[in-house]
């Protein structure tokens, strides 16, 4: 996922490529897990393997497109605040999958939200790439003028 970003972000600076904003579905990546085993779908949610694997790309996506800076502003602000639905969801829920010894108010629990919610902000900053405008860097000349 992260090379196709990459990817996207060296076709972005270099003018751009026909069909290349579909990149920006590279985060799904993630959710191929969930298909690993097919004839066994519901078993996502009892594990909770299947629902982080499909929502953490989700949020990444939506982040992305809300810090992109283009599109419908409505549409970013709305994908903006969906996208931070990420930081009480975890704090509500983490309890219940993982145990109390990460609950909010443990030093354990505090660093693992802190390191998760980071790590989730950094996925959507990546994830906005495919979303930038097109630019083209100056290379520089023989005297090595831009």
């Amino acid at each position: 996922m992260g090379a196709l970003l990459g990817w996207a972000e060296h076709l972005r600076t270099s003018g751009g490529r026909r069909g290349w904003r579909w990149l920006a579905l590279a985060p799904l990546l993630f959710s191929a897990i969930v298909f690993s085993r097919p004839l066994d779908m519901l078993s996502i949610f009892q594990d909770g393997l299947g629902g982080g694997a499909i929502g953490v790309p989700l949020y990444g996506m939506l982040g992305g497109y809300a810090l992109s800076g283009r599109g419908p502003h409505w549409a970013r602000i709305l994908s903006g605040a969906v996208a931070l639905t990420a930081i009480p969801i975890w704090a509500l829920t983490v309890t219940s999958f993982a145990g109390p010894s990460l609950a909010l108010n443990t030093p354990r629990g505090a660093w693992v939200a802190v390191y998760y919610w980071s790590f989730l902000a950094i996925l959507m900053l990546a994830c906005a790439i495919p979303h930038r405008a097109v630019t083209h860097k100056m290379l520089p000349d023989a005297e090595g003028h831009t």
